[in-house]
């Protein structure tokens, strides 16, 4: 009897410090993320998570790529970043052992051009941006897309200044090279944070791109971290805004696509899953009611998609749609302006 009530005893003793263990890390992450904001910044990056970790992103092809060319460019002094450029699957076989230039030619021909801007977390070799890259091609679309500094194997430190910069010199490089094509910008999550800070950019030099892409957008960075899963478990806790949010914007973190998208002035379209559990899809349904009815956008259509939680297509699978052939074909193919949802 006495033994059993030291065993019980020991077990409530062992409980009670794997509680106050779990209770004082509770309380110590907030001060700890309040004092080296860069924690935020890296949470919101995550550009240290190689998701698949094995590829080889100078060989495209090992992710069934064969139609795509890898490139590094330079944006400023000591960045060097990554670059895959798909053709359209119609040049598939065109494509056998062409080398950079034949590749560079080949965006002036008559095939408009997609600059996909990845989200955090993963490279361009990510399993659904790859599958996204083989829709968009074979719907024929030229894809460029590239990893930020900092992210995959591009060089430098990750920031939204120098993220934007980057989308900005691959842009430019395209233009170059383009001729008359049509080039879209198409960003996804954190990507369309630095879309749109890139549009709003082009807009303000007079050099907008065709049409803007918004897949599972958010308002602005704060209230994204706010809504995040991450966050549920603090997101009562006293002083929230103050020791979660104020470290991100005074690491000069915003993404202010609510904002942004005031001085846009381009064809805009948005896509979201109801079922996004990472970005809600309210916040893509309200950045569209911020955007429908702003004066940038008086002469250009905005339209938002919704996609029913009954699909499934949560936060990255949008590409799985057998609407969205038709939806980027109606959408891409329509120049008058008209706002619909």
């Amino acid at each position: 009897m006495k033994r059993a009530l030291g065993r019980r005893k020991s077990l409530w003793l062992r409980l009670r410090k794997i509680l106050f263990c779990v209770l004082g890390l509770y309380i110590a992450i907030p001060f700890l993320i309040k004092l080296c904001p860069g924690i935020q910044a890296k949470l919101i990056f995550l550009n240290f998570v190689r998701v698949p970790y094995f590829i080889d992103l100078k060989k495209p092809q090992d992710q069934g790529l064969n139609h795509t060319y890898n490139y590094y460019l330079q944006p400023e002094e000591d960045v060097t970043i990554g670059v895959w450029h798909t053709v359209p699957a119609v040049w598939w076989k065109n494509a056998q052992g062409k080398d950079q230039m034949w590749y560079e030619d080949a965006l002036a021909s008559s095939h408009a051009i997609i600059l996909y801007l990845h989200g955090n977390a993963g490279t361009r070799g990510g399993d659904h941006r790859v599958e996204l890259y083989k829709v968009l091609s074979s719907l024929g679309y030229h894809v460029v897309t590239f990893d930020y500094r900092g992210w995959g194997d591009s060089v430098g430190t990750p920031s939204e200044r120098g993220m934007t910069y980057d989308a900005l010199h691959v842009f430019d490089w395209i233009k170059a090279r383009s001729g008359d094509n049509p080039v879209y910008i198409w960003g996804h999550s954190l990507g369309t944070g630095v879309a749109t800070n890139l549009v709003r950019r082009l807009c303000e030099r007079e050099t907008p791109p065709d049409a803007l892409i918004l897949e599972s957008p958010f308002t602005n960075i704060r209230e994204e971290a706010k809504s995040h899963p991450f966050s549920v478990i603090y997101r009562y806790f006293p002083g929230f805004d103050w020791f979660f949010l104020d470290p991100i914007t005074s690491s000069g973190i915003k993404f202010a696509n609510d904002e942004n998208v005031k001085h846009i002035s381009c064809p805009l379209l948005i896509l979201h899953a109801e079922d996004d559990p990472v970005v809600p899809f309210q916040l893509g349904r309200k950045l569209y009611s911020i955007a429908a009815p702003a004066r940038s956008f008086r002469d250009f259509k905005v339209q938002f998609v919704p996609f029913h939680s009954d699909l499934g297509y949560r936060h990255k699978y949008i590409y799985k749609s057998p609407e969205l052939p038709r939806i980027l074909r109606e959408f891409l193919g329509k120049s008058e302006p008209e706002h619909q949802h």
